[in-house]
């Protein structure tokens, strides 16, 4: 199966079933039954042919210039996350793995010791958990105890019961961090390791299962997040990213203390004197 092919074609017609014959300044007409657009309005908007456009939902080997890809974004109304995942999809060579990383350089490790009081973790390719400092392992003492193959942020935020009762606003952020995660692996969607993920997940979680299906994808937003800390108490963290340079495969998470709140210092003090 070309998963890269077959994901591309699934995204194109959710994102046509989602839009009206208004969105895009079509006549409706009488006795219409199409859920969204039809592939001929898209084709004709995009300035291709139905047969092309056809073939491409098909999840046919045919292949898209830039060009033409712009085109249909621009008809599909999609936004930046939305049109960047489109041409990942369409340009990516088939089949592409993601890059193995086992553990986190040094210098993240000690960047990571750097941030205290602040939670952070790195993050390798598949999302995978391969370094955390020791506030984090304070907000959430489960990643110390963690199975090799539980060590994943998209595992834990849908399948660790006590991740979820963690967040306090569980669904908002379990979908927001799924959109990232659609987005930020797109170029390896035929990775063994990530197939096996997804598939673990949709086994696990009715909500992953749901919310997979939708296709939803975002770029990364800086945000508040929330935490219910058994111990340390209501907790907030302003949840920021950031992409070594040196490592682009990588991502720094620091939750930053917000000005004004205690929430570092006290869950500092709850483990110091725990």
């Amino acid at each position: 199966m070309d998963y890269r092919r077959d994901h591309l074609a699934q995204f194109l017609r959710v994102r046509r079933d989602a839009l009206t014959p208004a969105d895009v300044g079509l006549p409706v007409g009488r006795g219409r039954r199409a859920k969204g657009l039809r592939r001929e309005e898209v084709a004709l908007l995009a300035g291709v042919s139905v047969t092309w456009y056809t073939w491409l939902e098909q999840g046919r080997p045919i292949n898209a210039s830039v060009d033409v890809l712009e085109a249909l974004a621009r008809t599909l109304r999609l936004d930046e996350a939305e049109r960047q995942h489109l041409l990942t999809l369409a340009t990516q060579p088939a089949g592409a793995p993601g890059p193995e990383v086992h553990d986190a350089p040094d210098a993240l490790v000690r960047l990571l010791a750097a941030m205290e009081p602040a939670p952070a973790y790195v993050l390798g390719p598949r999302w995978e958990f391969l370094a955390w400092n020791t506030a984090q392992s304070r907000l959430y003492p489960m990643i110390d105890r963690l199975e090799p193959d539980d060590r994943n942020l998209l595992w834990v935020i849908f399948a660790e019961p006590t991740a979820r009762d963690l967040l306090a606003d569980w669904p908002e952020q379990a979908r927001r961090i799924l959109a990232e995660f659609r987005a930020g692996t797109a170029g390896f969607r035929a990775d063994p390791k990530v197939i096996a993920l997804v598939d673990r997940l949709k086994a696990a979680s009715s909500e992953f299962r749901q919310w997979w299906a939708e296709l939803d994808v975002a770029q990364f937003q800086t945000r508040v997040r929330h935490y219910r800390h058994p111990r340390a108490g209501d907790l907030a963290f302003e949840y920021q990213q950031l992409t070594p340079s040196e490592w682009p495969t990588l991502r720094v998470v620091c939750q930053l203390p917000l000005p004004g709140d205690d929430s570092a210092e006290r869950l500092a003090a709850w483990r110091s004197i725990a």
